[in-house]
């Protein structure tokens, strides 16, 4: 039988406020889990009250990492100093790097009712922290999803059963969206030494217990991730990375190697080097 991935933490995130006032839920890069190599942050931002989010996010800088962004519900559009330009429907993903440097806004359009989606911080290895800053929109009908015995597995990133999403990060990743229906046992090859975790944002899970909607599970980097969906059924995130296992400082919005290299991005930024 092959090895089963072991639960390592259980978090259940912070709430706050990011932008210009969106309410949201930070998982990863909170005082619980600060980072999880390669990955940075992690968001849960979702409201049936367009006072929660409508601001959204104006212009603002990045430097040395991805940010990609799935929304489940609700539009918003994205703006770029590169003059790159997108509209995130429901069920569609942003996948930007900035890499060198870029500045961008990520805004709602008014819709009636709930908006709600993750942003996930993807870090980049010191020897691609500044490439040429790049911007792929994925609609949701470019998102394959496989069919699994009692559910589905929408492929962003990875590839599962020979099918392989359209997200291509810059080092070993995979990020799906699996759904299943009531008291279906699912077993997922993840490569060795990959660092995973999953997000139940509906229903709930059965491991050595119940773990249920708004927690997330951390894992030992050895064997298959293996689970059984609980009898209301369940939906997480499911996302595995290759550790890059270098030094990470952070500034606000950029993250690279040392300190002297943020100050740099800081200078840089209010030198105006971000807007071409």
């Amino acid at each position: 039988m092959d090895k089963i991935r072991s639960i390592q933490k259980v978090i259940k995130g912070t709430l706050t406020t990011d932008g210009a006032g969106v309410n949201l839920t930070r998982i990863i890069g909170g005082p619980e889990l600060n980072m999880l190599d390669p990955f940075l942050l992690l968001d849960e931002f979702g409201s049936d009250n367009p006072n929660d989010y409508i601001a959204g996010f104006p212009p603002h800088p990045h430097r040395g990492f991805e940010t990609i962004t799935y929304m489940l519900n609700g539009k918003w559009q994205h703006k770029d100093s590169a003059g790159h330009e997108g509209l995130l429907g429901e069920g569609s993903v942003q996948w930007m790097t900035a890499g060198r440097g870029i500045i961008h806004s990520e805004m709602p359009i008014q819709t009636d009712g709930l908006a709600r989606g993750f942003q996930l911080w993807l870090n980049l290895p010191k020897e691609k922290k500044m490439i040429d800053p790049a911007y792929a929109d994925i609609p949701s009908e470019a998102i394959p999803i496989v069919n699994v015995a009692g559910g589905t597995v929408k492929v962003i990133s990875g590839t599962f059963e020979g099918i392989t999403g359209p997200g291509k990060p810059h080092t070993g990743m995979l990020y799906y969206d699996v759904r299943l229906k009531n008291n279906v046992e699912l077993d997922l090859p993840i490569p060795d030494g990959w660092n995973t975790f999953l997000y139940i944002y509906e229903g709930s899970i059965f491991l050595d217990e119940v773990y249920s909607k708004g927690q997330l599970l951390t894992f030992s980097q050895n064997g298959n991730l293996s689970f059984k969906s609980s009898s209301n059924g369940v939906r997480i995130i499911l996302v595995a990375g290759e550790p890059l296992n270098e030094p990470v400082a952070r500034g606000g919005p950029f993250v690279m190697n040392t300190r002297g290299e943020v100050l740099k991005a800081f200078e840089d930024f209010q030198n105006g080097k971000f807007e071409s």
